[in-house]
């Protein structure tokens, strides 16, 4: 006969391998979810549209191209004079140096400087560089 005391019953403990079990359980169920994602995605089928052919087949969209290359070109001969207005206010400038005071020449080259920021600008403004 085996006679227990309550002094070789000792409390129990949590086995602490166990909950390590769960948190591999945890980290391989992650994983294999992440990987069925990566597959999915990777079946995922693509297709290009030619919108240019759409768009040429449009009438309004060839109206509208026309008009918006119309205005280009006018934007651009604005800004072209702006600059050569520019250049022949600079030339007359070297032209004249020799001949004009300091305060003349600080002030010719100020109009100069500002009609070229004010074409920079108009450039900007419009075409975006």
């Amino acid at each position: 006969m085996i006679v227990l005391s309550h002094q070789n019953i000792k409390p129990h403990k949590p086995n602490h391998h166990y909950s390590g079990g769960i948190i591999m359980k945890r980290k391989l169920t992650f994983l294999v979810a992440i990987m069925a994602l990566s597959l999915s995605t990777m079946a995922q089928k693509f297709c290009f549209v030619d919108t240019k052919y759409i768009l040429e087949n449009i009438p309004e969209y060839k109206a509208a191209q026309e008009e918006l290359d119309k205005i280009s070109v006018e934007w651009q001969k604005e800004i072209e004079e702006k600059f050569a207005a520019v250049d022949r206010m600079y030339k007359d400038y070297q032209k004249e140096e020799i001949l004009l005071t300091e305060e003349m020449k600080n002030k010719r080259q100020a109009e100069i400087i500002a009609k070229e920021k004010e074409a920079k600008e108009l450039q900007k403004k419009r075409f975006g560089f």
